[in-house]
């Protein structure tokens, strides 16, 4: 079962509901198998993703991870090195996520101050993520529920695709 994600809020997928947790683990699982199979179907073919981190956000391992996730599903992954947290204004970034949200279907922000990312959220009108490819990332812990025919690493990736599945396809 694919759990639609429709609530953009930021902070929903820090505290998903053991529901959540269980259909979200239930889709990776399928991912899983598809991928042994070698049968991973291109489900966000289409579909514009942006990365919004600066060089040293945590890591380029965070951001490759969310782009290997993402592209095997089909979807193209542009990064975009912000300098939000720069802006003057609440209202140059309120401006700045409008545009964001017009060329893109999700945003995955690294590295970025948790206001400005709830501020993106608010005015984007699109998934906006806060770290989710990143390690201390509360759904990180969900890979540890798949079975070990595959690495940690691609059941890391597996929980990220069923999310992103379940927010933006």
């Amino acid at each position: 079962m694919l759990f639609p994600f429709e609530n953009h809020n930021v902070s929903a997928f820090h505290a998903l509901s053991p529901a959540e947790e269980t259909a979200l683990v239930g889709r990776a699982r399928l991912l899983q198998a598809a991928f042994l199979r070698g049968a991973l179907s291109p489900q966000l073919k289409g579909k514009k993703l942006g990365i919004l981190c600066d060089e040293g956000a945590d890591g380029t391992e965070s951001r490759l991870l969310f782009q290997r996730a993402a592209e095997e599903l089909g979807a193209h992954v542009a990064r975009i090195r912000p300098a939000l947290s720069n802006l003057g204004s609440p209202g140059e970034v309120r401006h700045t996520a409008r545009i964001l949200g017009r060329f893109y279907d999700a945003l995955e922000c690294q590295g970025m101050a948790p206001e400005v990312v709830r501020q993106i959220g608010l005015e984007a009108g699109i998934p906006v993520y806060d770290g989710l490819a990143c390690a201390s990332h509360s759904t990180a812990r969900l890979a540890e529920l798949l079975d070990e025919r595959t690495s940690p690493a691609d059941n890391r990736r597996f929980v990220l695709q069923a999310l992103l599945l379940g927010s933006v396809a």
